[in-house]
């Protein structure tokens, strides 16, 4: 029996290796086989593509990102639409949508949206609530008068309206009732993260403790590390529990402090763009989550006070800065692009690799890492 298309003479990377001359085949919307040299011939594809000694690397999966070609993920099916097709094409074939902080009647709407979004879209793979349970003195680009504690009763609404889509929370974890707030969520599956937080490093590892399992974009919204108040960063650091995301764009993280991330957390540093509107957009006036955003240069701060608002990055320019500024390896790179944010999220069984069995996402990737092609679902996207 054939398989729908093959995809030879690659140099795939997945699984932290590299296999020259390789060949991937699909089947349907699933990775029927692989292997080296011209065996893939017996397989009889439909359709053959060569991928002239190219990288090939699974989709990317971004787990915390907001927008993207002038649209938000706040904004409705339209936007969402426009957003993820600006990621799709830089080798984000799934996405966990991230919303900032609104009101809980706001949020519901939103996440019923996307919960709806999902039942037919499998690309996307639900919600990433960034608030609105943060703490204000590390708001960062959130409405501080929309900030609030935790309580079972809003925590339940919102878990209602996701109907199991809600994939992660990020919240402060010292708020009152922050460490039961970790609880109710990793109990109904959600992936608690901890971040926008005043923790200290003893309260993060409650948190992680209590079940948390992510650090929101380390070192950004969160103490430093000192050297008598170690903070979150160092909590996560020693806890194999625990995933790190990093925006590796240059301008929230050096690449010199990232290196000390993946020096010190090997195999779990996770690639987000926490991408505002103005990822894949012109410089200019944007809108998040209701505040006035400037950006100048690729750099979003908010118009008053200057903080910085989410990011103009794609996966593709961050697995580049990883390579040729942090010094990462390509196998690593990828994997912090993938396989490692698909795990912190639950569904590395499903994305995040090209072993046989997993969704048919793939890129290709030319010796500059520049995307040259991108298949979702066993299809060109």
């Amino acid at each position: 029996m054939g398989v729908d298309r093959v995809i030879h003479s690659a140099r795939l990377v997945d699984e932290g290796q590299t296999t020259d001359d390789a060949w991937i085949a699909f089947d349907g919307a699933l990775v029927a086989g692989l292997g080296t040299g011209d065996d893939w011939r017996e397989l009889a594809p439909r359709d053959a593509e060569d991928a002239g000694g190219t990288w090939l690397t699974p989709g990317f999966v971004d787990i915390h990102g907001h927008g993207g070609g002038a649209a938000a993920y706040d904004d409705g099916v339209e936007a969402i639409a426009t957003a993820r097709a600006v990621h799709r094409a830089h080798g984000t074939t799934r996405a966990v949508l991230s919303l900032v902080t609104a009101s809980i009647d706001d949020l519901v709407t939103r996440v019923t949206t996307i919960a709806q979004l999902a039942a037919d879209d499998a690309t996307i793979l639900g919600t990433h609530l960034e608030g609105p349970f943060l703490d204000i003195g590390h708001k960062g680009a959130h409405t501080p008068s929309l900030l609030r504690t935790p309580d079972a009763a809003s925590i339940d609404r919102l878990l209602d309206a996701g109907a199991g889509t809600i994939r992660q929370i990020t919240l402060a974890p010292e708020l009152p009732g922050g460490l039961e707030a970790v609880r109710r969520f990793t109990t109904a599956g959600v992936a608690a993260a901890v971040g926008h937080t005043d923790a200290d490093e003893a309260t993060a590892q409650a948190a992680f403790d209590a079940g948390a399992t992510i650090l929101t974009h380390a070192f950004n919204a969160m103490n430093d590390i000192h050297h008598r108040a170690p903070g979150p960063v160092l909590a996560a650091l020693g806890d194999d529990r625990v995933t790190l995301e990093v925006i590796a764009d240059g301008v929230h993280v050096h690449p010199d402090v990232i290196r000390l991330l993946t020096t010190g957390a090997p195999g779990r540093v996770a690639l987000i763009t926490d991408a505002m509107a103005a990822a894949g957009a012109p410089d200019g006036a944007y809108s998040l989550g209701g505040l006035a955003v400037t950006v100048i240069d690729g750099v979003a701060r908010l118009t008053e006070g200057g903080t910085i608002a989410g990011s103009t990055l794609t996966q593709d320019a961050a697995i580049r800065l990883m390579v040729h500024e942090v010094g990462m390896p390509l196998p690593a790179a990828v994997a912090a692009a993938t396989a490692v944010p698909a795990r912190a999220v639950g569904v590395a069984d499903r994305f995040g690799s090209l072993t046989p069995g997993h969704a048919a996402d793939a890129v290709l990737l030319d010796e500059h890492l520049t995307v040259q092609r991108v298949w979702v679902d066993g299809a060109p996207a």
